[in-house]
This record gives C-alpha cells, structure tokens and sequence, in this order.
C-alpha cells in the first residue's frame, strides 16, 4: 500500500503560517496534486507488473484514493478539477455510472475541461446514445483541438453509430463518412507514431464512396516503412494489394502477393487472388 503522506498536514499548516497571503485554493490544489501523483504511480506500477499484479493490493490502493477524493471533494464542494480527476479514476476502474455522476458535476462547475467533456461522450456513446456523445465530443475538440484522441473517437463515433446518424436526417451518408474520414487523418497526423490512430486512418479509406487511392497508398506505404517484423510488414502488403485491385492494375497487385509468404497470412492472400480473378473474368 502507498504511503499516505502523513507529513502533508504539518506541511500545509507551516505554508499556511509562513505565508500568510496564500490562497487557501492554492492549498487545495498541492493536496490535489498528491492525490494525482500517487493515482499516476498506483496505475503505472499496476501496467509495469501485468499479470503479476496484486489485485487485492491494487483494489485497496484504489479505494484508498477513493477515499482521499472524497475527503478532499467535501473540503473543496466546489472544486471543478477535483470532480474532473475522481471521475476519471472511477471510470479506470469499471466505474462507469458513477464516474458519469462526478464528471456531470465537475461539468456544472466548469463546462471547460476537455477530458470532462471526452468521458461524459464516453459514457454516452456506451450507453447507446451517440447523437447526445457527438455534442460532447465536439465541445471536447472545440476546447483541445490538438489532441488526437478526441478526433479519434470522432470518427470512431460516427463509424460505428452510422445507422443512428443517418436515421436522424441530419446527416448524408456522403458527409457522414467523409467527417469520419478526416477525423481519422486529424488523429493520424497529430500523432504520426501513434499505430492506432495511423493505421485506422489507412483502413478508413475502404469507408468512403470516392477514396484518394493515391493518397492511401502512402498511407499504407508509410505504415509499412515502420512495420516490427515480417508478418505485420506483409500483412500491410496485402492491404496494397486490395488497394491496386481497387484502381484496376492486377499485375501490381499480383507482384505485392507474389511477396506475401507468410503461412498465416495465405487465407486473406487467397481472398484477394480471387478478387484478381474475378476482375479478370469481367
């Protein structure tokens, strides 16, 4: 178990005396503080030890937190930031529904934390509500334009809610997927070295009516020029090949295939062989 820092009320109490100008937020935000630091270590020392994990220990760890977020919440009822972190635990645990209550209050306190905005779209878009999930991923963008995630879930969002969003009427087919599709290429080029973002960028281009197949052959290109070993590298060779297939030149794509040797990859070859064949009978 974490050490509580039991030193940290003498401390306050000698900043409060020492400097009598001090804020008494000031000194509510350095007790916000050490709650996050040790959160931030409890959660990476849990990623660092995997299936080793203590479980029991890990629970108590958390409650413990809990515990200290709440104590801190009722001496500080309205401290928007408090809410916005508690919630965010909460929701690391499995905590969803109740995660959803405390960010709805940091969101009445201060309607301009982005994460707030993030999670509460979360918890919307999980619960089946994804027109209600787009205003808060959008209000989370509008504040924190620079952060891939948000347009990462945007264009998850309206991927996966597409039924939803086309039944509304507010929306074309056409520019719902395009929306998508750009959203992918925001998160992709925010964050080049992120491989979530960048390769659901490259398979978005199978999402839109008119794809830029140029443009998605240096997506797929480049995804393949940092590719770890020879599976994942030919597995991004077959998606190259579908792409020439796709543009009509099937002896490019038979010269990619040619290459892709890899036994557990030989039931999608086999796939996209057939596509060729096909093409071929047309």
């Amino acid at each position: 178990m974490l050490p509580r820092l039991r030193f940290l009320p003498a401390l306050l109490a000698l900043l409060a005396s020492a400097l009598p100008a001090l804020r008494a937020d000031t000194l509510a935000d350095i007790k916000l503080r050490g709650i996050i630091e040790r959160q931030q270590t409890l959660f990476s020392d849990a990623a660092a030890q995997g299936a080793k994990l203590d479980q029991p220990s890990f629970h108590s760890q958390v409650e413990l937190l809990c515990h200290e977020y709440e104590s801190f919440l009722r001496e500080n009822p309205t401290a928007a930031a408090g809410y916005a972190d508690y919630g965010y635990l909460l929701w690391k645990v499995g905590m969803r529904r109740e995660a959803a209550g405390v960010l709805l209050k940091a969101n009445q306190l201060d309607p301009e934390i982005p994460m707030v905005k993030n999670e509460l779209g979360n918890y919307l878009a999980e619960e089946g509500k994804p027109l209600d999930a787009l205003n808060y991923f959008l209000s989370a963008l509008k504040l924190a334009p620079d952060e891939p995630l948000y347009h990462y879930q945007l264009g998850t969002l309206l991927y996966e809610a597409r039924d939803d969003f086309l039944k509304s009427g507010a929306w074309t087919a056409d520019a719902l997927d395009k929306t998508s599709h750009e959203a992918f290429k925001h998160a992709a080029d925010l964050a080049p070295d992120r491989i979530e973002f960048t390769y659901r960028y490259a398979e978005s281009f199978y999402d839109i009516a008119n794809p830029n197949w140029d443009e998605a052959l240096k997506v797929w290109a480049a995804l393949e020029s940092k590719a770890h070993g020879e599976v994942e590298r030919q597995t991004l060779r077959l998606h190259e090949a579908n792409i020439w297939i796709r543009r009509n030149q099937p002896d490019r794509a038979r010269e990619i295939l040619a290459g892709v040797t890899e036994p557990g990859l030989q039931k999608q070859k086999q796939k996209l062989v057939a596509a060729l064949q096909a093409t071929a009978g047309k």
